[in-house]
């Protein structure tokens, strides 16, 4: 029999629900949600909003007050155990007189990873974790690969007609998907810490690739507060100009490639990063362990068929996601440029988690088979 009763349940959905307001603004830190209760009432709640201020547990301690005192918590993640920007929630937790923690996940993060749960356990506290576990870790899927595999968690982007062509043999593309599609991918790249394409997507499209018109109506702040996501372009030759329209806004740009180029005034904010190869091509997986090294959680594709079947052939895409217009092309360019397979025992198996229309667009949420 389970340790956790329908109302553990009920106020560990709440604080996964209240995590996800953090969604545009915590990074690097994860999405936490905190509930406390006492006598069967919830007396104080939170979340965690944005990297530097406080934590969730700050926020429903402050809301419960007094009423903390003999309570129960629930954490959709461990408490932390130290010293960052803020104190550690842990002692806070403690210093209020909570009764029981329960937690969705031990957090690990090397730095936590079970120390804040022994904190509490060595104060008399009584813990549990384990509670929603698998909808937590979807809470901080980046995060989390970040910290186990040192990763960020990779989302492509791709956009088709029902054919599976994203452009006319001449090379037109604007615009196969519908204004509805074009939104939902704003909150998307809202969402990511890094937006990655390649110079050819840069050259031809003249892409800005930042954050341009989302309509956050479910975020705590400004959007005028919000950071935009880096920019990352592989340039393994160079091609990038700085009189491209990527460079025009003063935001963080990363460019990979194999020499630096020293030749060009290139602004401020950018910051050329020289990785390995392999075969010849830049090591994509030495790019994603950069970005993760950054403190980087997420990153958004939104590359070319070349770059996007490199990476799909290297296994390094979490997710697919996939905007499907209901326009038929025929002749022209696809979704992915790969090695030519030999039998269908070797195609990748993907899931299906989700498929909803927007506007009068198919979107297609896939991962890999677990």
């Amino acid at each position: 029999m389970s340790q956790f009763k329908s109302q553990d349940h009920e106020y560990m959905s709440r604080a996964i629900t209240l995590a996800k307001r953090g969604k545009y603004t915590t990074t690097p830190n994860p999405n936490v949600g905190c509930v406390i209760v006492k006598d069967g009432e919830i007396v104080g709640e939170g979340a965690h909003l944005k990297a530097g201020e406080g934590h969730a547990e700050v926020h429903a301690l402050k809301q419960a007050g007094a009423k903390a005192a003999g309570a129960t918590a629930y954490v959709t993640l461990e408490p932390c155990s130290h010293y960052g920007r803020t104190p550690p929630c842990a002692k806070g937790l403690i210093d209020a007189g909570i009764s029981k923690v329960v937690a969705a996940m031990v957090d690990p993060n090397p730095q936590v990873a079970g120390r804040g749960l022994a904190m509490l356990e060595a104060a008399g506290i009584e813990t549990a974790f384990g509670l929603l576990e698998p909808q937590a870790r979807a809470l901080n899927n980046g995060f989390l690969k970040r910290m186990e595999q040192g990763l960020p968690f990779v989302t492509c982007k791709l956009a088709a007609s029902i054919d599976g062509k994203t452009a006319l043999n001449n090379g037109q593309s604007k615009w196969i998907t519908s204004d509805a599609a074009r939104l939902d991918v704003q909150h998307h790249r809202a969402q990511s810490c890094v937006v990655l394409s390649g110079a050819d997507t840069v050259i031809v499209d003249n892409a800005r690739l930042n954050v341009r018109e989302a309509l956050l109506e479910d975020c705590d702040y400004p959007q005028s507060e919000l950071r935009q996501p880096v920019r990352a372009i592989i340039d393994s030759q160079n091609r990038l100009t700085p009189d491209l329209a990527l460079f025009s806004i003063t935001s963080p740009v990363i460019i990979f490639r194999r020499t630096i180029d020293n030749s060009k005034d290139w602004p401020y904010f950018v910051e050329q990063v020289v990785v390995p190869e392999i075969n010849g091509k830049l090591d994509l997986r030495a790019v994603l362990s950069t970005l993760a090294e950054k403190q980087h959680n997420y990153v958004w594709l939104e590359a070319g068929a070349t770059l996007a079947g490199v990476m799909h052939e290297r296994g390094l895409i979490d997710e697919y996601i996939v905007y499907l217009a209901p326009k038929i092309i025929g002749s022209g360019s696809g979704l992915f440029n790969t090695v030519p397979l030999q039998s269908m025992a070797q195609i990748p198996e993907l899931v299906f988690d989700d498929v909803r229309p927007v506007g009068p667009d198919l979107k297609i949420t896939a991962t890999k088979e677990k």
